[in-house]
């Protein structure tokens, strides 16, 4: 089996149990708050909590792939990814709960990014396309099975295996790696260890702050002290990478047109589609009384969506190039979004799956182009800091999907002066987090209307990408 191939299917083991993991607990966390003793909205510090330890470590996984080689680094990550889900599996509190989604965060960090760079550098970018939808059609079988799965098991068993199915599947996954993953290796600078605890303690305090706004859980003047440290080390860590010769996170990869486009309008729209998993299976079952295998049996059509979609990406494409695509589709995978605010108690099923289905398709569409974009014009000596910091900045951007879709959701409760679950509220959160996905179209428009060609297939034979122009080149 060519390259393109074989190692995405590899690879999308870890995505498979990272995106199963995910997408169960999104469909259980009525009955986890409940066994906890919590609110459910109080539970997306359990899902920031696994953002947050990506975007922190995430940074130095091209590093620490480079110094110890992608193999051992891809098969250590999907170990410690185990051993989270087995303290979440044991976990009695929120506390715990927490800290076991921090652990799979750790792995999750070293794990995907890993995985995609070992593609990324292993096949030419003129397949880079459609082996970015080989790695996400068996990768998307864990977010389509995980809301059925999860509630399956929730309403007949327990939560608590939730986290246990992902055992076999992490253990395959480690022996391929071991069989086929190739032990790639490149000469590495220093360690930027400033950069790292700048970054890292910076990321951590603003997205605590962020996360546990309406918790209850830490006073507010607490969470403002945090929020503002954490602002001002993020703002050291800017002025850190402009100086450092080589600094962690290269933030003047942004110079590139395609990269900061894919990069910032990608934050955007993640924002509001990153809230999906959290709100709708808290709407179905809060608001609309479903429980959790009937909530799941009505989400996972929107991965159907998706995995349809993965089929037909390079030829779309192909036939209508990036700009387009990132812009109109965009918009309309917005639209669908708010739209998810409409739904109510006594909407037909088969309205809510057609949504869902739709929306899938179009924000599977979305991402994947994304994900191609932004390494368009990314040499393969930047690829290892580039796809960390894409990586970084992705994960960050659903975080705070999650975390300002739950505040959306407590202000609505505030105004309104009803009860969370009342579906009036859920309209007013979904209406925010599309519109905050809708803002991506801006930068969409700055795209060159041959952005990315020989990526889409549309450049002449032999063509290379034009390179950028001098003054945008980033200094090496």
């Amino acid at each position: 089996m060519p390259p393109h191939r074989l190692l995405p299917l590899i690879i999308a083991t870890a995505l498979f149990i990272e995106n199963m993991d995910s997408t169960a607990i999104s469909t259980s966390l009525p009955q986890i708050a409940a066994d906890l003793g919590v609110e459910p909205v109080a539970l997306k510090l359990a899902l920031t909590a696994y953002m947050l330890a990506l975007a922190v470590f995430i940074p130095v996984s091209g590093w620490v792939a480079d110094r110890f080689g992608a193999r051992r680094v891809f098969m250590a990550a999907i170990g410690v990814f185990l051993v989270g889900s087995l303290g979440c599996a044991a976990s009695s509190g929120l506390g715990q709960l927490v800290a076991g989604r921090f652990v799979q965060g750790v792995g999750g960090a070293m794990m995907v990014p890993v995985g995609r760079l070992v593609l990324l550098r292993s096949v030419e970018k003129s397949e880079l396309v459609r082996a970015l939808s080989w790695l996400t059609v068996p990768a998307l079988l864990g977010p389509m099975l995980g809301p059925v799965v999860g509630g399956a098991i929730t309403t007949y068993t327990h939560w608590r295996l939730i986290f246990l199915v992902n055992l076999p599947m992490g253990a395959l996954g480690m022996w391929l790696a071991w069989r086929h993953i190739p032990e790639l290796r490149q000469a590495v600078r220093p360690l930027d260890l400033r950069g790292f605890a700048l970054s890292a303690g910076g990321l951590s305090l603003a997205m605590f702050a962020l996360s546990a706004i309406g918790s209850g859980l830490v006073p507010g003047l607490a969470l403002a002290a945090c929020a503002l440290a954490g602002t001002g080390l993020m703002a050291l860590y800017v002025r850190h990478a402009w100086r450092h010769p080589h600094p962690l996170l290269r933030m003047d990869l942004l110079r590139v047109p395609t990269y900061r486009i894919s990069v910032l309008g990608g934050a955007l729209f993640r924002i509001g589609t990153g809230a999906t998993p959290f709100l709708l299976p808290l709407m179905l079952q809060l608001s609309f009384g479903l429980d959790p295998l009937e909530s799941g049996l009505v989400t996972f059509t929107s991965t159907a969506g998706a995995m349809v979609m993965k089929t037909v990406a390079p030829a779309i494409l192909h036939r209508v190039g990036f700009r387009p695509v990132l812009l109109w589709n965009g918009l309309a995978a917005s639209l669908l979004l708010c739209g998810f605010g409409l739904f109510r108690a006594d909407t037909p099923y088969a309205l809510m799956v057609g949504v869902l289905l739709a929306s899938g398709f179009l924000r599977s569409l979305q991402f994947t182009s994304l994900n191609a974009l932004a390494y368009a014009d990314i040499d393969q000596a930047r690829m290892s800091q580039a796809s960390s910091l894409a990586a970084m900045a992705q994960q960050l951007a659903l975080a705070l999907g999650v975390t300002l879709g739950g505040f959306a959701l407590s202000l609505a409760g505030a105004i309104t002066g009803r009860g969370e679950d009342a579906a009036i509220n859920f309209t007013f959160a979904f209406l925010t987090v599309g519109l905050l996905s809708m803002g991506s179209a801006w930068q969409m428009r700055q795209l060159r209307p041959d952005a990315a060609a020989q990526m889409a297939g549309r450049a002449q034979a032999g063509r290379e990408v034009a390179e950028p122009k001098p003054e945008s080149r980033p200094q090496s």
